[in-house]
């Protein structure tokens, strides 16, 4: 019996770590990994940090080493462009019109940098090669602006004020990360930026920028060495969505990441996933969706249906502020701080209805699998004590006498 046919789309940490566990689980049919770019696949959260500020080299980014693919029979196809999914021929049309054929297909696509409209000669961050003209920027420029204040836009500009530049940060709303934090918690970030000496200025209209200056709505004018823009991501949706594939800010897939044709997965940034514990789809752009849900991916592959259940988790290092989040705060109404806000060492809980549904921990370590209990445990929290250091985190649950507020 000739061995099936499993063909990866997208040679990103996703796509490597899907590979890595179709041979973890056993699979020893041809296994076939394709990647536009022409580095084998690598993290992508270096770029913005260790690697942008040279505390790291290049080749600590990448997911395996070069010979792993070799020593695991996986046919790594580098510099690849998919033009097509032919789902009833069950091929992948590549783009010299040859085609590969696949009795399973992983769509590992991700996101791609969303573009300022009209914008000529800025930079963005998100392959190696964006990394090294950042790099350069901050070791010969003096000025840098940057349009948008994200987790990449705030994270290099952190590492543009570390390198000495002068750093001018233009956001649309009235607060950095304001979506994701919500204003309670966003206060934190712009704070921390304006200490630094970050000419942050909030609730901006950019009209035009070019690789030497940026003007805004008002008409005023600034000029840079450089200008990088991170106004978000776009999910790369393309070949999904001309091969008929339900998408729908990202490829939608049920938990097990199947996509609607039964033969075809996603996983990464690209997919947006039904979650059994927050109960609706979500598209999460950071590192542990890719990392880990390669490996329920491959069991769907394998006719073994696993569920992804996993908090959503990310993490940003800034200057002196290490943190780390877990959990999905939409439509929270509470906010409850724990530490010291000032000094930037507190976990902050974001509640719906008495309960926990998102936390992150500011210079404080060693907590994230308390408050992923806390966010399971789906407990109505006695506030008092959830914001006292002195009681532990496991017992910030319950009232005084033990029973669960």
């Amino acid at each position: 019996m000739v061995s099936p046919t499993f063909v990866i789309i997208g040679a990103g940490l996703a796509g490597a770590k899907a590979a890595e566990a179709l041979r973890k689980k056993g699979f020893d049919g041809q296994l076939i990994l394709l990647g536009d770019e022409h580095h084998r696949p690598y993290e992508r959260p270096p770029l913005s940090k260790d690697i942008l500020t040279g505390k790291a080299e290049r080749e600590s980014a990448f997911v395996h080493p070069q010979s792993w693919y070799a020593d695991h029979d996986v046919d790594l196809r580098l510099g690849t462009q998919v033009a097509g999914v032919d789902r009833a021929a069950h091929e992948v049309v590549l783009g010299d019109g040859s085609r590969v054929g696949y009795a399973k297909l992983l769509l590992a696509t991700g996101a791609e940098p969303r573009a300022l409209p009209g914008a000529q000669g800025t930079l963005q961050l998100r392959r190696f090669g964006d990394t090294e003209r950042l790099r350069q920027v901050l070791e010969s420029g003096s000025r840098l602006a940057v349009v948008g204040a994200g987790w990449i836009g705030l994270e290099v500009a952190a590492a543009a004020r570390q390198a000495g530049l002068e750093v001018t940060v233009l956001e649309a709303l009235e607060l950095p990360l304001l979506p994701a934090l919500g204003p309670e918690a966003a206060r934190v970030f712009a704070d921390l930026h304006t200490a630094h000496g970050v000419d942050l200025r909030l609730g901006v209209k950019v009209a035009e920028a070019s690789a030497t200056h940026v003007k805004l709505a008002d008409g005023t004018r600034l000029d840079a060495d450089a200008v990088l823009v991170g106004i978000g991501a776009v999910p790369n949706t393309a070949l999904a969505e001309a091969a008929g594939l339900l998408v729908d800010n990202g490829i939608r897939v049920d938990a097990h990441l199947r996509t609607s044709d039964p033969d075809i997965f996603a996983a990464g940034d690209v997919a947006n996933a039904d979650h059994p514990f927050l109960r609706h789809p979500i598209r999460v752009e950071h590192w542990a969706n890719a990392l880990k849900q390669p490996a329920v991916a491959a069991a769907g592959m394998l006719g073994t249906d696993e569920v992804y259940d996993e908090l959503p988790y990310f993490y940003t290092d800034q200057y002196d502020l290490g943190m780390e989040y877990l959990g999905h705060n939409e439509g929270y109404d509470r906010v409850v701080f724990r530490g010291d806000v000032e000094a930037r060492e507190f976990i902050a809980f974001w509640l719906k209805d008495g309960k926990v549904v998102a936390g992150m921990n500011v210079n404080v370590w060693d907590v994230t699998d308390p408050i992923k209990a806390l966010i399971r445990s789906g407990t109505t929290v006695d506030v008092d004590r959830l914001a006292d250091p002195s009681v532990p985190l496991p017992e910030a649950g319950t009232d005084r006498t033990g029973t669960p507020a």
